[in-house]
């Protein structure tokens, strides 16, 4: 259980570099990864005052000391909050070879483990953070589609905006497996396609209007199985004629609902066509490539994918790297070429959550891929001797000599390796600067 800490309320003006500040102004509205972070600059003081805020919340213990007092312009009365760790805020600095040689005493080799472990930890916090913080949204705005469609658009579009916002400035992104996905498997499940799909929008140079309209759809491409049963909305083999078509339904209801928010023509389309396929064989219309818009054929792709890795039923999923073989085996003809192909180079060979041995006979798990490299992607590696909270998480891209084997299954990892890697029952992706150092060997 986390600690409680003091939290006050202070004026936008008397804002100084190393608080920690709260905004209570929802993810959306503000362009910062988190609502809770430590102020490391003026450019960030002068952009939370651009809010619109007379006031924030603050928490003295978790900031640093600061050179001039704020009591005369903080309010009274103390509020209580869990701690929420900081934001990583800036990049952490670049180590070079010769401040690196002079490191090489135990001590500072234990010091340099001991930040670059934090600076990790954080990095995934902030995934982490973001993604729960999004799919919650995600679930409210699901929430308002039957009784308030517009709003439920606005707030899509919000949500989709600031997704874009995090990732269009950003030169190179890793896509991250989160560990602990918040959501439930619904909201989850749309914000891995959206995530998804918004990186294979910008790996093809997608302009930010046909973005808008890919996010929308993506985030949106299930909103007809409110309309549904509970039973019939997951897929199912044992499922009747009556209750397949029932379950295909959802698409055509989707479109109405999408209809009564005022979605976008784009947006549409792509919940219109997210499970037809580029040789026809899909649903409802059964359309070809020809027929389908751009976004629709990555959303068909993402969509499947994801479903792979996390169908309704655990036993049965595949692990990510199963899922791009199958994807790839049995997907050449149900897919566009080009695009399952960007897929694949984006996601790599071995996307994040993939169980791996090692050309060392190693076992490790990859944590994140970098779009622009993805054949070196970061991995968690077993070593026995090594606490699971101190694991080293190797670049492969930066180690002479060492790369990956093989794929495995959980299962097919001996008993005290499963334990130590813990894959994750459901993969959930985000993204991150690709600024967050690794561990090296």
């Amino acid at each position: 259980m986390k600690a409680a800490t003091s939290q006050e309320l202070i004026e936008v003006d008397a804002l100084r570099v190393g608080m920690f500040v709260h905004l209570d102004t929802g993810w959306m509205s503000h362009p910062f990864p988190l609502s809770s972070f430590k102020i490391s600059s003026a450019d960030q003081m002068a952009t939370i005052r651009s809010l619109g805020l007379k006031r924030v919340r603050w928490s003295p213990q978790q900031s640093d000391p600061v050179d001039e007092p704020v009591a005369e312009a903080q309010a009274s009365g103390p509020l209580n909050e869990a701690v929420v760790p900081a934001a990583l805020d800036t990049p952490p600095p670049v180590i070079e070879a010769d401040e690196a040689a002079r490191m090489l005493t135990p001590e500072a080799a234990r010091v340099e483990h001991v930040r670059r472990l934090a600076l990790q930890r954080s990095a995934l916090l902030l995934c982490e953070r973001q993604f729960a913080e999004a799919t919650h949204q995600c679930r409210q705005l699901t929430a308002l589609v039957p009784s308030q469609p517009q709003q439920a658009r606005e707030q899509a579009e919000a949500l989709t905006t600031a997704l874009l916002q995090k990732m269009l400035g950003k030169q190179d992104v890793c896509i991250q497996l989160l560990s602990d996905a918040a959501g439930n498997e619904a909201s989850a499940h749309a914000m891995n396609v959206t995530v998804i799909s918004l990186l294979m929008g910008r790996s093809f140079g997608l302009d930010t209007a046909d973005m808008l309209d890919l996010g929308l759809g993506a985030m949106l491409h299930d909103i007809g199985k409110i309309e549904l049963p509970e039973r019939l909305r997951q897929r199912d083999d044992a499922f009747s004629a009556t209750e397949a078509r029932q379950y295909e339904e959802h698409v055509a209801q989707g479109v109405t609902l999408g209809r009564k928010m005022g979605l976008s023509a784009g947006a549409l389309l792509v919940v219109a066509q997210h499970h037809e396929h580029a040789d026809g064989s899909g649903f409802p219309l059964r359309l070809n490539a020809d027929r389908m818009t751009a976004a629709a054929r990555i959303v068909s792709i993402v969509n499947r994918y994801d479903n792979l890795c996390n169908p309704h039923l655990p036993g049965h999923a595949l692990t990510p790297h199963e899922s791009l073989s199958l994807l790839f085996a049995q997907g050449k003809n149900k897919f566009d070429t080009a695009i399952l192909g960007g897929f694949i180079k984006m996601m790599g060979v071995y996307p994040a959550g993939s169980t791996v041995q090692l050309t060392d006979d190693r076992y490790a798990m990859v944590v994140s891929v970098n779009s622009s490299r993805p054949l070196k992607p970061r991995v968690l590696v077993h070593e026995p001797a090594v606490p699971r909270e101190e694991a080293l998480v190797l670049d492969l891209e930066t180690i002479a000599g060492l790369g990956i084997r093989r794929s495995l299954r959980p299962l097919q990892l001996p008993p005290p390796v499963l334990a130590y890697l813990a894959p994750c029952p459901r993969v959930a992706y985000f993204f991150e600067p690709t600024n967050v150092e690794p561990l090296q060997a």
